[in-house]
């Protein structure tokens, strides 16, 4: 990114949007590109609080002007302004969006850029959030600032622990301390370092647990992406063979043997399926299967009325940390949900649902990054067209309910969990009982037979999982039409998950 902002200072564009929530990091780079260019230029900075002052390193600061405080002021000095050298200058404009409703600013801002032809002026735009209005959408290049890669990251390790006078490190204990503050801005990997340092002493690899457990919660604060935990297997998932098969082969695909051998990176996976079927779990599991971070997007947080424009820039944010922290796994539940006003939304949120559509299609389009995307969906008619393509997704499988083989697995799992004499229970007589049951249903079945039992204080029994499954309606009997038609949809378009369908229809085939 700082190879294209210095392109474009040297190529004379007039005004540049820098999205950024690291203001000292990115004023610094912008000084060095001032610097390093073939004319130096002088750098100057305008606040709200300050008004327009001249940048000279570090924090040490000189009033230019003291009448600039109001932006339509700074914007007519920068107009004025004559460079002694004629070398030209670079003016940041922090935090200019709260003021993009402003007829006089945004008219400052189209006199400058007509004025600037023919100089070696620029305005970079810095804020953390994007908002261009629409009369300089023709004019602006929006840049993202990348957040640190390891190479700046090391740099900040390096410097901690000369501060802390801790001593030297292993390659592997650094490596591992670097990759786990990934995703974070340089000031958030300073204070993780810090807190490590103080909780623990000293930075070892032990403390990498700290340092990851602090990420997480600063992951967290901006409530869109969320860590998850994941403590089961794959095993823990009964049935879904082909499924569990698809994945496990691709257990090293973020490896650079994989890399080396020819093979590209896997984009991402949509399962389709009944509700309870184990679409999520297996979402889940997947992550501890590939020794993958697994990180969940929240839609429905992502949509924020509260600003025009905020929710794009959740989105962009949410994605940008995802990448940064890749490879990894990036979770959607309920795709259907989340973007089932995407194609047509102008008429009910002014068109946000389409935009953010847009812009999460795109993404998975030209996403260089190992970040997988593993969503779920429930109701496939609501999904527009275009998640569906050949392309989008490596795979689409569909998990169906479970099979009698299936049943068995499931209710082992779950009786395994909760006793070791299981032996004590027929599976195969629950199993055909229970035929047209999810594997949630199956579990709450055997959890309502545990409570029935706890009440009169006595062990359960087989005969109280039978009562529990035939008091219970499963959805397959209460949404028989909405599953059949699902079925009906997937035979033709998805794989399936249950090795012996597959293996039916490769046979058929």
């Amino acid at each position: 990114m700082q190879e294209e902002l210095s392109i474009l200072i040297e190529a004379r564009y007039p005004l540049i949007y820098l999205v950024t929530f690291e203001e000292e990091r990115s004023e610094q780079a912008i000084a060095t590109i001032a610097q390093n260019s073939k004319r130096q230029r002088e750098v100057y900075v305008w606040t709200v609080t300050r008004g327009l002052t001249q940048y000279s390193g570090e924090q040490a600061r000189n009033t230019v002007q003291s009448n600039t405080v109001s932006p339509q002021a700074a914007i007519e000095w920068v107009i004025r302004h004559r460079e002694p050298n004629a070398s030209g200058s670079i003016y940041i404009f922090k935090d200019l969006h709260p003021f993009k409703d402003s007829p006089e600013v945004t008219r400052c801002l189209r006199d400058a850029i007509a004025n600037f032809k023919n100089t070696n002026k620029t305005i970079i735009l810095m804020s953390p959030v994007q908002e261009v209005p629409i009369e300089l959408e023709k004019e602006v290049v929006v840049l993202d600032f990348p957040l640190p890669d390891m190479t700046e990251l090391n740099q900040v390790l390096s410097a901690q622990l000369e501060q802390s006078r801790s001593k030297r490190i292993n390659t592997e204990t650094r490596e591992k301390l670097l990759k786990a503050t990934l995703g974070l801005t340089k000031d958030e990997a300073e204070k993780v370092y810090r807190k490590a340092h103080v909780t623990a002493g000293r930075l070892t690899d032990k403390e990498v647990e700290i340092v990851l457990s602090e990420k997480k919660q600063l992951i967290r604060r901006n409530g869109i992406l969320e860590f998850i935990d994941v403590d089961e297997t794959i095993d823990a998932v009964g049935g879904l063979e082909e499924l569990k098969h698809w994945l496990q082969q691709r257990s090293n695909a973020f490896t650079e043997r994989a890399r080396e051998y020819g093979l590209p990176q896997p984009k991402g996976m949509l399962i389709l399926g009944i509700p309870g079927c184990g679409k999520s779990l297996i979402a889940k599991t997947t992550s501890r299967l590939w020794g993958l971070p697994l990180l969940r997007l929240d839609m429905g947080r992502v949509y924020d009325g509260s600003m025009v424009g905020r929710s794009e820039a959740n989105l962009r944010n949410a994605l940008k940390t995802a990448e940064s922290i890749s490879p990894a796994i990036l979770f959607i539940d309920e795709l259907d949900k989340s973007f089932a006003g995407g194609s047509g939304s102008a008429d009910s949120d002014g068109g946000t649902s389409s935009r953010i559509f847009g812009s999460f299609l795109t993404w998975m389009q030209e996403k260089q990054s190992p970040v997988f995307v593993m969503a779920t969906a429930n109701r496939v008619e609501r999904l527009p067209g275009e998640f569906l393509r050949k392309g989008r997704f490596d795979e689409i499988f569909f998990v169906d309910l479970p099979t009698k083989e299936e049943r068995q697995a499931i209710f082992q799992i779950h009786l395994s969990k909760r006793r070791s004499d299981i032996d004590r229970f027929d599976i195969d007589q629950l199993s055909t009982i229970s035929e047209g049951f999810s594997g949630a249903e199956i579990e709450q079945a055997l959890i309502a037979a545990m409570y029935e039992a706890f009440a009169q204080d006595r062990e359960f029994t087989q005969l109280d999982i039978i009562a529990a499954i035939k008091a219970t309606l499963p959805l397959s009997k209460t949404m028989k039409e909405q599953v059949t038609a699902l079925r009906d949809w997937a035979r033709q378009r998805a794989r399936p998950a249950a090795s012996s369908v597959a293996e039916y229809q490769r046979m058929e085939f």
